[in-house]
């Protein structure tokens, strides 16, 4: 476990280091990642993909707001869920941040056989599944 705590702490910095231009924290980073995809979600929804708690989101998604990368909008048929998706700027954004994701992993992985990374793949979503 510490081992992975401390890759994780390196990835963070290679990212932070890489995507400087941007002027994101490591956590809008993760929830501009997330919503790369495209699909709006709500808080709670953002929430369990980033494993953190939407209390905590808070403060990442406000910063997001002010900056333009995001905006806050209601689900149809349910005024009073929240979803959020991004803005043209959050785009751009968020594709930076994906390509940069893809090719720090295949900088760290590239070496290594499928099984291995299949292997740490499935570690990993034993790992999050132990702390839903």
């Amino acid at each position: 476990m510490l081992a992975l705590q401390r890759a994780t702490h390196a990835t963070l910095q290679i990212l932070t280091a890489e995507l400087v231009d941007l002027d994101l924290t490591a956590s809008e980073i993760n929830a501009m990642a997330i919503l790369a995809d495209g699909h709006g979600r709500t808080i709670s929804e953002l929430g369990t993909a980033a494993g953190s708690r939407p209390t905590t989101l808070t403060s990442v998604l406000d910063r997001l707001e002010r900056r333009g990368h995001i905006t806050r909008g209601t689900r149809p048929g349910d005024r009073r869920v929240v979803v959020i998706g991004l803005t043209s700027s959050g785009r751009l954004a968020a594709d930076t941040i994906r390509r940069t994701l893809i090719e720090v992993e295949a900088r760290a992985l590239g070496g290594l056989p499928a099984e291995a990374i299949a292997d740490f793949h499935t570690v990993l979503r034993a790992l999050a599944e132990v702390s839903s």
